[in-house]
């Protein structure tokens, strides 16, 4: 089944506005990089053509790679016309509106320097300075620290030396950090501790692109502005959850970032968890960004510790073979450039997790991710307890059918109910059906990273969707006792799953314990 817009809804949404950004200038230190061109001036661009960057706007590179502002944005418009023609990336366009790249580019500027040269700072906030007083910045100043995570207390507590983060006379500043965000918990803390001798938590935004999806936006409305789930909402009506971000790619050319990290660092304290602590909060008191964060945060300190017993029977690490991926043969992960012959690096992981509070006892929740896997495709999926079967004895049917709700995040962002339905003809026979809601069919989305909300956010001071300290280390401290456990074992059945499979068989054997099973990925 498809829903399509009444006429009055769609009046509704049409009328519907958001406020231009104020006026600031944005620094990307890092700006010749990768994230830069595919996810950062892309979703700058899709604001702009979304009406909601101010005339005061302006964008300053900063990095030692390229010379000239020219060679930069050469670059960045190289780059946005291979997303046209060859169709690739998070960013999808048939066509890059010249007007409003050409409004982006005229706002640029750039300084070739050095991140670990103070006085290349000074020159940035001579160059700052110029613009607050000719360009209407207002004296508001936004930096994205797009680079490597070894750097990122280092440019702050010289951004602070610099005098470049004293807010005053109404003037904001704030810096934008990317993940990951330490490598385990003791990092995790160093690194909020230096950062915190020169910024306020409010100063900070820790950046997890994946809550720019529209559907993890909308889980809380979702479960909070409608009547009929918010009640099914709990460990009476839900027998477990399922959590999955599946994908198609491998490592390719990140071997060395990989070999010192792997799935569970890469993805769980980020991503997951924050789909996690979404799905299972408890409600606000409002959508203030502390109310929202705080409910968040106890969803974190809630999950059951680990003990090794425990870690070694409900967490499976996977490692891909060589296999096929979407019709293409692909190597194992140990052949990949920059990776050990040897290496015991997960790429895949799947956990059962526990979370000890009163909405929660005794509903597991399980997560998997991995690289390489059959079909990219990351989603929610809520299962239900099923009906009793005393009343269908002497009929057809043989078992009753699972109730899902799924929350699908991508590629095809949306939202599925399966149920139960008679068959028709003469008999009581059972068959699950599905109603489907498309936000692609019937909402007019334009084109979206996934950073277009988060830096709009940035810049009008809305926190909600960024993670705080706190929140940060909760995850740590929940996925530390997998750390040390994997750290000092190297598993003997590695390589365990071909690429463009499902995952390692451990994953199933160890649902089937349960009496459940993984959601196909098909």
């Amino acid at each position: 089944m498809q829903y399509h817009p009444t006429a009055i809804q769609s009046a509704t949404r049409t009328a519907e506005t958001a406020a231009v950004a104020p006026p600031c200038a944005m620094v990307i230190f890092g700006a010749g990089g990768d994230l830069t061109k595919r996810l950062v001036a892309p979703a700058l661009y899709n604001l702009v053509t979304a009406k909601r960057l101010p005339d005061g706007f302006r964008l300053i590179g900063f990095d030692r790679s390229l010379n000239t502002v020219e060679e930069w944005r050469d670059s960045l418009t190289r780059m946005m016309d291979e997303f046209v023609t060859k169709c690739g990336g998070e960013f999808s366009a048939d066509h890059i509106d010249q007007t409003a790249w050409r409004w982006l580019t005229d706002r640029m500027s750039y300084l070739k320097g050095d991140i670990t040269n103070p006085q290349d700072y000074g020159r940035l906030k001579e160059h700052l300075a110029g613009l607050d007083k000719t360009a209407g910045t207002s004296g508001n100043h936004l930096f994205y620290l797009a680079i490597a995570d070894r750097f990122f207390s280092g440019v702050v507590a010289a951004l602070g030396a610099a005098d470049m983060v004293t807010e005053k006379d109404g003037q904001w500043r704030r810096v934008v950090i990317e993940k990951p965000f330490g490598h385990d918990l003791p990092s995790a803390k160093a690194l909020n501790a230096e950062i915190l001798k020169t910024l306020k938590e409010s100063q900070i935004y820790r950046m997890d692109h994946f809550l720019g999806k529209e559907t993890v936006q909308n889980i809380m409305t979702l479960r909070f502005a409608n009547g009929l789930f918010e009640p099914l909402w709990n460990r009476q009506h839900i027998d477990h959850i399922q959590i999955t971000a599946a994908e198609t790619v491998g490592v390719e050319r990140r071997g060395k970032f990989y070999e010192v990290t792997g799935a569970l660092r890469d993805m769980v304290p980020n991503h997951l968890f924050q789909l996690l602590s979404l799905t299972a909060m408890e409600p606000p008191i409002s959508f203030d960004a502390e109310a929202v964060r705080d409910k968040k945060a106890e969803v974190i300190q809630a999950i059951r510790p680990m003990t090794p017993e425990w870690a070694m029977k409900d967490a499976i690490r996977g490692q891909y073979d060589a296999g096929t991926v979407l019709g293409k043969a692909v190597q194992a992960y140990r052949r990949e450039p920059d990776v050990a012959s040897g290496s015991n690096i997960e790429t895949y992981i799947a956990w059962r997790l526990q979370i000890d509070n009163w909405r929660w006892a005794g509903v597991p929740f399980y997560l998997r991710t991995g690289k390489y896997l059959k079909r990219r495709w990351t989603e929610i999926a809520i299962r239900f307890h099923q009906a009793p079967y005393t009343l269908f004895r002497g009929t057809h049917v043989e078992q009753m059918n699972p109730n899902w709700m799924i929350l699908r995040i991508q590629p095809d962002e949306g939202i599925s109910l399966q149920f139960a339905a008679k068959r028709p003809g003469p008999t009581v026979t059972l068959d699950n059906v599905r109603m489907d809601f498309a936000y692609e069919s019937y909402f007019a989305a334009a084109p979206n990273t996934g950073y277009e909300t988060l830096l709009y956010d940035c810049m009008i001071g809305d926190a909600t969707l960024f993670q705080r300290a706190d929140n940060i280390e909760a995850g740590w401290r929940a996925v530390q006792p997998l750390l040390d456990l994997w750290g000092s074992s190297a598993p003997a059945d590695f390589p365990n799953y071909a690429a463009g499979s499902d995952g390692p068989a451990a994953a199933d054997e160890r649902l089937a314990r349960d009496g459940r099973a993984w959601r196909p990925l098909e």
